[in-house]
C-alpha cells in the first residue's frame, strides 16, 4: 500500500522538480508532512484545492512511524478538552468537537487497519505504525496532493499571496499552513522554523519547553536511587492541581514512566513534585498494633516486610535505608505512612527535547481562530499541530489534536 501511495505522490514531485526554475502556483502550501500537515492536505485536497505539501525530510511522517513503540497510539477514545494544556484552556474545544476520535476511526475502518485498545482508552495498531502512514499517504494521493520532500524553505514573503523561496524553486499560494511541529526529538529533524515564521509576521509565541519528558535528579538523590534503574511501580504524581496515577520508572539519571511524563508537562522547572508511592494502600497497618512491643531489629524487619508487600523489593529496601521512619511507635509509623503517600522530591531538570515526546508552549492561541486555526493578524496564514500552544496528555491525545487541528484548517483554507 505505501509503495503505491508514495509512487503516486512521487510522480507529482518529479513534475514539480521539472518546473523548479519557475514559480509554482497552488491554492494552499503546507509546510510539514507530519500528522497535522497530512490531515490538513487531505481535507483541503478533498475540497478541490490545489495543495503542495512540503517537508525538509526525505520521507513523510517520521514521528508517526516511531510513535507508540512503532505501533502508533493514534488516538484516545476518551479524548476531552481537559486532556490538553494551553494558555487558553478553551481553545481546543472547537476543533476537537468537529473532528473526533470516531472520525479518525472511520478512516481506519475504511482502510481495514486492525487495532486494539490498551489501558485508559489508548488505541494502537495491531501491526505497525506504517499502516497509519500508508492510510494518510493514500488519502493524499486520492485527494490530488503534491508531496515535495527534501524541500528546504529559505524565505517566506507575503503580499497579495504567500511566496516561499526554496531549493525546489519558488512557491506561491493564497493560503500557507504551518505544520512544522515543535522542538522535540531533534534527531528526527525538529526545528524552530514554525516559531520563526510566526515571529516574522508579528505573531506571539508562548515560551516553549520540553513536555512529556523524563526528570533528572540532583546528585544526592541520583546516588541514592538511580542504581535501581529499571525498577517500576505505580504512583500518583502530583504538581499543583494536576495528578496522574500511572507507572513510574527509575532510570539511570532520574524518573520516567507514564506518571512522570504526564506531570512533567505541568512542572514549573524548580519546585518539588509529590509522589504517592503506594496509592490506595495502608503500608504500616500490619505494624500498628504491635509497634513498640518488640525490639528494633524485629521492627525493621517487619517494616521491610510491610513495604515489600506493596512496593518492588529493591525500592522498598532502599527507602528504608535512605528515608526510614523516625521510630517504631504507633505515632511514628502513622507519620511514616503519611510521608510515603506524600513523598516529595525536587527534580534537577528534565532530559530535554532529545527525550521529550512533545513541545509545550508555542504559537499563542490568542492569535488564532479556534474554528479555523487561521491567524487573526495575517489572513490566509494558519498554524496547526504541535507548533501551536496546545499540548495533550500522554496516550494518543496529541495525535488527536494533530488530526483535529489539521482538519479544521484543511476545511477552511
Amino acid at each position: 500500500m505505501m509503495d503505491e501511495a508514495v509512487f503516486g505522490l512521487e510522480r507529482r514531485v518529479t513534475e514539480v522538480r521539472q518546473l523548479s526554475s519557475a514559480s509554482q502556483s497552488f491554492d494552499v502550501v503546507i509546510l510539514g508532512a507530519g500528522a497535522a500537515g497530512l490531515m490538513c492536505a487531505i481535507e483541503a485536497g478533498r475540497r478541490g484545492r490545489r495543495v503542495a505539501l512540503l517537508d525538509h525530510a526525505d520521507r513523510p511522517g517520521k514521528k508517526i512511524l516511531i510513535s507508540g513503540g512503532g505501533r502508533c497510539n493514534f488516538t484516545n477514545i476518551h479524548c476531552q478538552p481537559e486532556h490538553f494544556l494551553s494558555g487558553n484552556p478553551h481553545f481546543a474545544k472547537s476543533a476537537l468537537a468537529r473532528y473526533t476520535p470516531q472520525d479518525f476511526l472511520d478512516q481506519v475502518g475504511k482502510h481495514h487497519i486492525p487495532f486494539h485498545e490498551k489501558t485508559l482508552g489508548q488505541l494502537f495498531c495491531d501491526r505497525s505504525a506504517t499502516d497509519i502512514l500508508d492510510m494518510l499517504l493514500k488519502e493524499c494521493a486520492e485527494s490530488g496532493v503534491t508531496l515535495i520532500l527534501n524541500a528546504r524553505v529559505a524565505e517566506v514573503r507575503h503580499n497579495a499571496e504567500f511566496f516561499l523561496q526554496s531549493n525546489m524553486g519558488e512557491f506561491r499560494a493564497q493560503a500557507l499552513v504551518i505544520a512544522t511541529g515543535g522542538l522535540s526529538i531533534p534527531k528526527m529533524g525538529a526545528t524552530a522554523f514554525g516559531y520563526q515564521i510566526a515571529r516574522q509576521f508579528g505573531i506571539a509565541v508562548r515560551e516553549c519547553r520540553p513536555g512529556l519528558v523524563p526528570f533528572t535528579l540532583h546528585g544526592e538523590d541520583k546516588a541514592a536511587l538511580c542504581d535501581l534503574s529499571g525498577v517500576s511501580t505505580e504512583v500518583v504524581a502530583r504538581f499543583g492541581r494536576q495528578q496522574f496515577r500511572e507507572k513510574m520508572l527509575i532510570t539511570h539519571r532520574g524518573f520516567s514512566g507514564p506518571a512522570i511524563l504526564q506531570i512533567s508537562s505541568y512542572w514549573d522547572g524548580h519546585s518539588a513534585i509529590t509522589l504517592d508511592l503506594a496509592p490506595g494502600k495502608h503500608l504500616m497497618a500490619p505494624l500498628l498494633d504491635s509497634a513498640g512491643s518488640a525490639g528494633a531489629r524485629r521492627d525493621v524487619a517487619a517494616a521491610r516486610s510491610a513495604l515489600r508487600a506493596a512496593l518492588p523489593a529493591r525500592f522498598a529496601d532502599r527507602l528504608l535505608e535512605v528515608d526510614p521512619p523516625a521510630g517504631c511507635t504507633n505515632h511514628a509509623l502513622a507519620e511514616y505512612e503519611n510521608h510515603l503517600h506524600a513523598w516529595t522530591i525536587t527534580p534537577a531538570g528534565t532530559e530535554g527535547y532529545d527525550k521529550a515526546e512533545v513541545t509545550a508552549g508555542g504559537v499563542d492561541t490568542e492569535e488564532l481562530s479556534a474554528r479555523t486555526m487561521e491567524s487573526r493578524r495575517i489572513p490566509g496564514l494558519f498554524f496547526i499541530g504541535e507548533v501551536v500552544d496546545v499540548t495533550g496528555h500522554l496516550g494518543g491525545f496529541n495525535f488527536q489534536w494533530a488530526w483535529a487541528s489539521g482538519a479544521a484548517a484543511g476545511r477552511s483554507v
